[in-house]
């Protein structure tokens, strides 16, 4: 593979990484949406569209790996898509440079808005939890350590006959 088919290669897997970003981040958005409405029947929709995009996020983890390794039998760097990008001859418009930073800020914006998806289930999972413990005790306090009744004893340092 010559260096033009590398640089064709490239921006093709930069454009289906781009597209594919866009693509979670609009997923995510709408799964944090139904999250928020409790609409549980928008949701499975969503996993089959994420399960989806998965297999085209792997798509492009290997088709980066197999151009990685072209670049390093040329002798170029190819630790990373950004070495492997500067190492090639400029475009004219800076437009493979742009799509590299771009795709990096596009994962970064996809792990923030991830990881605000998942506090929000554990907070939801954790008040129904909470729900559910209120309903199953009748609403009353259950002592954490010691029998049942020892929540109703007076402390030692206020009433002298304990």
């Amino acid at each position: 593979m010559n260096t033009t088919e590398l640089e064709t290669q490239l921006g093709a897997l930069l454009t289906e990484l781009s597209e594919t970003q866009d693509e979670l981040l609009a997923v995510l958005a709408e799964k944090r949406q139904c999250m928020v409405d409790a609409d549980l029947d928008a949701m499975g929709p969503l996993r089959d569209r994420g399960e989806r995009l998965q297999q085209r996020l792997q798509d492009c983890h290997t088709r980066r790996g197999e151009l990685l390794a072209a670049a390093q039998r040329q002798g170029l760097p190819a630790e990373s898509v950004k070495q492997l990008s500067a190492a090639l001859p400029p475009d004219r418009d800076g437009t493979r440079r742009r799509q590299v930073d771009d795709a990096s800020q596009r994962m970064r914006l996809i792990q923030h808005q991830s990881l605000t998806n998942w506090v929000l289930a554990q907070r939801t999972l954790l008040h129904l939890t909470q729900l559910l413990e209120i309903i199953a005790t009748g609403g009353r306090l259950q002592p954490t350590y010691g029998d049942s009744a020892s929540h109703r004893a007076r402390g030692a340092l206020v009433d002298q006959e304990v």
